[in-house]
């Protein structure tokens, strides 16, 4: 399985914005400066996350991003398919090797690892990160 840089840029700014979450509305430009974020990439990933109902966004003069449920109701999982996509099993190694015993067990072995992931990432809060 591999994470993208824009999922990593996402935990980061959801972190973020759950840490801070107290001051109120959140600068897209803060979190940009905090990690060294190209703002015009971050912000491509915020309205991601808000359509994912991950965030939520503000606009105008004293717009910017917070956190649309308690960050003990968001986990891991919805961050990370709001940037990704489903995560789902892609290997289908039986369309190439119909023919091979192994074939369905490897695709059942990458199945259940991705089913796994997917329980960890699910069952991860966001609070359990920001504490």
């Amino acid at each position: 399985m591999k994470i993208s840089r824009s999922t990593g840029y996402a935990l980061l700014a959801v972190g973020y914005v759950a840490k801070h979450e107290k001051e109120g509305i959140i600068l897209s430009q803060s979190i940009a400066k905090e990690y060294g974020i190209p703002l015009e990439y971050l912000l491509k990933i915020l309205q991601q996350l808000v359509r994912a109902n991950v965030l939520r966004s503000k606009r105008g003069p004293r717009g910017g991003f917070s956190l649309a449920r308690p960050a003990t109701k968001i986990n891991l999982l919805e961050v990370i398919e709001a940037v990704e996509g489903p995560m789902v099993s892609q290997l289908n190694i039986s369309t190439h090797a119909p023919r091979e015993k192994f074939r369905s067990k490897a695709e059942q072995v990458y199945e259940k690892a991705i089913n796994q992931s997917k329980a960890v990432f699910k069952k991860t809060k966001l609070s359990d990160l920001v504490k």
